[in-house]
């Protein structure tokens, strides 16, 4: 099978995450026979600094006639004094919605070699499994208007959602559940926020149409608190932008590190974005010991989503844990035992599980 790929290795440890995923996927395709065409292309910060344009229409019209889209991270302090428009940051929120990427998945698992990585008794989080389903396009990153006032003294931002937006995304969060353990924890702030009622209303509409589903309402205050205490309980939630972005990094704590989460950004009809939930880490850019994991696990979910390779991304997902089960694991994964390794000796281990398996 023939497919288009376009690279966005990005800022920080992104090219070196990104050759990783490469590597990966220079395996299947000698494994399973595919061709990967893969065309590299600019975002964020390294955009700016070369285009003065964190999202180059170059970027962008490439990314519309692929079949999928790699991301490795955007963003730095390099750039943390560049006005608004010229943040690198925009070229990822500017990407999501020209491409109408509406649906994050990031799926959450705690593998039980790394419990002891968590700050968590392995206790509370052993058996954990679940997947956030987050609106992307909508919500108070995009709502207008957004400014501040001229003498610096108030500011606004806007929280708005229209009905068809929260629909589509509850529609795939009963989806999701479907194809899981079949329950649905919708996350709001019903007792105070209009959007959140009419989210609420809408999840009450649509779970008619699914029966086979067990549905609840979760406060997102209780929500945050429940992640924590009781993260097994769950198993697919379903929430909106910002509400979605800070839960799935507090899920981060599950897997011990940012560095093991992949996600999948997805079009109703379109192409799919795929990309690590962590961020650029220029702290450690270039030392050779960022977690390719999370990259590697988010190219799985590409072959998955994007190109019906479930075989394929199966094998990927089996390498990777194959790993941890030997006990190899990178620098920010602090477990007691086991064998540190670089970020290419990582990756070289899992190509080998592969090669193997």
């Amino acid at each position: 099978m023939k497919k288009n790929i376009v690279l966005l290795p990005g800022d920080g440890i992104g090219p070196e995450i990104m050759a990783s995923a490469v590597k990966i996927l220079e395996q299947i395709e000698r494994k399973y026979n595919h061709q990967f065409h893969l065309e590299e292309q600019l975002i964020g910060g390294i955009a700016i600094d070369q285009v003065n344009n964190p999202l180059p229409e170059q970027t962008l019209a490439a990314a519309k006639k692929a079949d999928a889209v790699l991301l490795g991270a955007v963003g730095g302090p390099k750039w943390d004094q560049n006005p608004s428009h010229l943040r690198p940051e925009r070229g990822l929120l500017g990407i999501r919605k020209a491409l109408d990427l509406y649906a994050n998945l990031r799926p959450v698992k705690g593998f039980k070699q790394l419990l002891s990585a968590s700050p968590l008794k392995e206790e509370v989080i052993s058996g954990s499994d679940l997947l956030i389903v987050r609106e992307l396009t909508g919500g108070l990153y995009f709502g207008e208007p957004s400014h501040r006032s001229n003498d610096q003294q108030s500011v606004i931002d806007t929280l708005s959602y229209t009905r068809q937006e929260i629909e589509r995304i509850v529609i795939k969060g009963f989806e999701s559940a479907r194809l899981r353990d079949k329950k649905l924890t919708s996350v709001d702030k019903a007792n105070v926020l209009e959007s959140s009622k009419l989210w609420r209303e809408i999840v009450e509409e649509q779970k008619v149409n699914y029966p086979d589903v067990e549905t609840e309402h979760i406060l997102v205050d209780a929500a945050a608190m429940k992640l924590i205490t009781h993260p097994s309980s769950f198993d697919v939630i379903v929430t909106e932008n910002m509400f979605g972005d800070i839960l799935s990094d507090e899920a981060s704590v599950l897997t011990g590190s940012l560095g093991m989460l992949p996600s999948a950004s997805l079009a109703e009809n379109g192409v799919g974005l795929y990309e690590p939930a962590h961020g650029s880490a220029p702290d450690i850019a270039g030392l050779g010991i960022a977690n390719p994991i999370a990259m590697i696990l988010s190219s799985a979910m590409m072959l998955r989503y994007s190109f019906n390779m479930t075989e394929e991304a199966t094998a990927i997902e089996q390498a990777v844990e194959a790993c941890i089960n030997d006990g190899f694991h990178t620098a920010d994964l602090k477990v007691a035992k086991g064998t540190q390794l670089s970020t290419t000796e990582m990756t070289e281990a899992i190509v080998n599980k592969l090669k193997t398996n």
